[in-house]
């Protein structure tokens, strides 16, 4: 813990002559014990000058003359300049040094956003984008005509229905999918590729049957021929993974998920410490002008600040909603079989231990009998809203085969394990014994159409 070991000396977790504090035991012991977010919460709250968002600001006057403790929404769409082409407010952190000159370009309010975001995620940089889909299609313009693009297999809907019917037949880029955890599959696609893989695209946990890989090696894989990683991050959200630190290039978020939480937000980031992709993905930001409303970003900075918060009631390792339920569907006679990071029985278990700082708190399900009886239990449910989407306070559930996943090719959907007895639930916030309760409930329903108890 940063507080004790900086200001604190101390001998296997106890004080010694040398701690310039007057404190005891009792008082590191404390801390020990509230410092449960590993100052996470710092970081969310207080990047550096987090409030510099006047647009008028320059080198001569006070960035923030009101002293206010929330970042101010700023709707103007043009900015005021003092002389042609000089842009003011260059000296403002949230312009990115940029200045302000038009809304499309530079906004104080997304600003301040890019900046927590990138302080969250551990990178230098981040540009956000309308909608997560926005986001990876930013992504897609660092590649040219003629390249390839190397995909794990199991991937969001919406991503790999892009890739298949946008990139490659209308932007001449070619796509594979793959597992990376299949190591000769892995190469063989590098080989046919001719060299030409120049951006490897990765999700762990994959949506939605949560494949985990190992996101260390695959970036050095892609290093080895000169290909860029790009990890889709939001599952696990910037507070149980930072894939910068295994050495991905590139991290993306849709930040109407986690990073918002609340569903009210349809939003997207892209992060990286590269800075010639940095300001490629600028670029791509004004000129295609996907850009997010500023009280969108006022919302999703307020949702970003209780992150760590929301993450630890839904998922920590132990004791917590995600767990405990995963731990129940395991036991429960209408459950084929449970899929959860966090339960030794899946098969990458530890790797997540090793990558992740949690297990996050999404959960598939594979439930008995066919698609009659998925319905039943979705159709039951009562504080779990069937939904698409994930990531929110309140809990969610969905059947990927005919909601999130639909356009997948049926053949692919099967080779994934995607069909029709698969669940895929987005545990909130809620009481955890109401949570097991209405799921016991429905698959009671669902237990019983097929002659069950």
């Amino acid at each position: 813990m940063t507080f004790i070991s900086t200001t604190m000396a101390t001998d296997n977790g106890h004080l010694n002559d040398a701690s310039p504090s007057a404190v005891d035991q009792t008082v590191v012991d404390a801390i020990a014990a509230a410092e449960l977010y590993h100052s996470a919460g710092t970081t969310y709250l207080h990047i550096d000058n987090p409030l510099t968002s006047n647009s008028s600001a320059s080198s001569n006057n006070d960035a923030n003359p009101s002293g206010a403790v929330v970042p101010p929404i700023s709707l103007a769409t043009t900015f005021r300049q003092n002389t042609p082409g000089e842009p003011m407010a260059r000296d403002d952190p949230n312009s990115w040094g940029l200045g302000y000159e038009y809304s499309r370009t530079g906004n104080p309010t997304r600003g301040v956003f890019e900046r927590a975001v990138a302080a969250a995620e551990k990178t230098k940089y981040c540009v956000a984008f309308s909608s997560g889909s926005a986001a990876t299609s930013a992504v897609i313009h660092l590649l040219s005509p003629g390249e390839k693009l190397l995909s794990i297999d199991d991937v969001y809907g919406g991503t790999q229905r892009y890739f298949r019917k946008v990139v490659n037949p209308r932007m001449g880029i070619d796509v594979d999918f793959v597992d990376f955890g299949n190591k000769d599959e892995v190469q063989s696609k590098l080989k046919s590729g001719g060299g030409k893989t120049k951006l490897f695209w990765l999700e762990t946990p994959t949506n939605p049957t949560l494949k985990v890989t190992c996101i260390r090696s695959v970036a050095a894989l892609a290093k080895e021929h000169n290909a860029l990683l790009a990890v889709d991050n939001t599952f696990c959200s910037p507070y149980f993974q930072n894939p910068v630190e295994f050495g991905a290039d590139i991290i993306v978020h849709s930040v109407t998920k986690y990073i918002n939480g609340h569903s009210d937000v349809v939003m997207g980031v892209v992060c990286t410490n590269d800075e010639d992709v940095y300001k490629q993905l600028r670029f791509t930001q004004n000129g295609v002008g996907a850009v997010p409303s500023p009280f969108d970003c006022f919302l999703a900075l307020r949702g970003l600040k209780t992150l760590h918060l929301r993450m630890e009631a839904a998922a920590r390792y132990v004791d917590l909603n995600a767990n405990a339920i995963a731990l129940f569907l395991e036991r429960q006679d209408s459950v084929s079989k449970v899929v959860y990071p966090g339960l030794k029985s899946h098969p990458q278990h530890e790797i997540a231990t090793r990558q992740q700082n949690g297990y996050g708190a999404m959960i598939t399900f594979y439930c008995v009998g066919g698609r009659e009886q998925a319905a039943i239990i979705l159709q039951n449910l009562r504080v779990f809203a069937l939904a698409e989407s994930l990531g929110a306070i309140e809990s969610l559930a969905e059947s990927p085969s005919l909601m999130t996943h639909a356009s997948v090719p049926d053949e692919q959907r099967k080779l994934l394990g995607i069909d029709d007895t698969l669940i895929r639930l987005s545990v909130g916030v809620e009481s955890c014994v109401d949570l097991i309760s209405d799921l016991d409930s429905a698959l009671n329903a669902a237990l019983s159409s097929v002659g069950g108890k």
